[in-house]
């Protein structure tokens, strides 16, 4: 991203009231989907503490843009209000530009510009899976009571470093890619930050598949985002409101 980079510190677009305005109600709505009815009631007293404590769902449905780089493997720009995301591989591998909301777009391969339909349909499935992983690892928090996730209280424990967490887990009702995934969201006591977090690939393993401590977190314009998972890492974080709508063309 070392090309984008400079296009989202130095280049900005400011979008008008009237356009955040609109899109900020359609992010609302579409978060409003969460079915209470289908999860434990203090599971759900601990997300809702957990997401004010990351910032709130206000304000990270008034932040248009985030960017980051996923585990030193790629670097993302996402638009949350166009549903527009770019995708860079290093060494210009491969470059994803797609629509996430709408399943189109532009994929290039080795600097080759990708037409064949099918093949180009297969790329834009692919690059909409890799956005839905790695903006997961990063916004987490803010996906606790996303539409068809149920949510059940676990109990206390203690995180792999020895500390005193609450522990809720998160499952899925034919949702997503993964329907079948669990995740366990280890909670502060206190702060109400997520100090760690377990992925099971079955609802029914005993065994989580990994388990990640959170560290290093940060706050960006008010939502507070971890960068640390163990020894992995989410770099280069930034959200804002304005951007050079240039990085979503290639």
């Amino acid at each position: 991203m070392k090309a984008i980079l400079p296009i989202l510190m130095v280049s900005f677009f400011l979008i008008s009231c009237q356009e955040q305005k609109q899109k900020e109600q359609t992010v609302i709505q579409d978060n409003a989907v969460f079915e209470p009815g289908n999860s434990d009631s203090q599971a759900i007293v601990l997300a809702d503490k957990v997401i004010e404590a990351h910032g709130g769902m206000e304000k990270w449905n008034k932040i248009r843009y985030v960017s980051w780089n996923f585990l030193g493997a790629r670097d993302l720009v996402w638009d949350k209000y166009t549903g527009l995301v770019r995708i860079d591989f290093p060494g210009a591998e491969s470059q994803f530009i797609i629509n996430i909301n709408e399943d189109t777009g532009q994929v290039r391969v080795k600097n080759k510009l990708i037409k064949e339909p099918d093949s180009l349909k297969n790329l834009i499935d692919r690059g909409k899976q890799i956005w839905v992983n790695d903006s997961y690892w990063l916004i987490f928090p803010f996906k606790l009571k996303d539409p068809g996730v149920r949510l059940d209280y676990i109990g206390k424990d203690t995180t792999l470093a020895g500390e005193s967490a609450e522990v809720i887990s998160l499952q899925f009702d034919s949702v997503g890619y993964t329907p079948k995934n669990k995740y366990k969201a280890y909670i502060n006591p206190e702060t109400y930050l997520i100090m760690q977090w377990d992925y099971f690939k079955n609802t029914n393993d005993s065994t989580a598949s990994f388990s990640n401590l959170w560290s290093d977190y940060k706050d960006f314009e008010g939502i507070k985002l971890a960068a640390g998972r163990d020894e992995r890492r989410l770099d280069n974080i930034q959200l804002s409101n304005e951007l050079d709508t240039a990085v979503f063309e290639f």
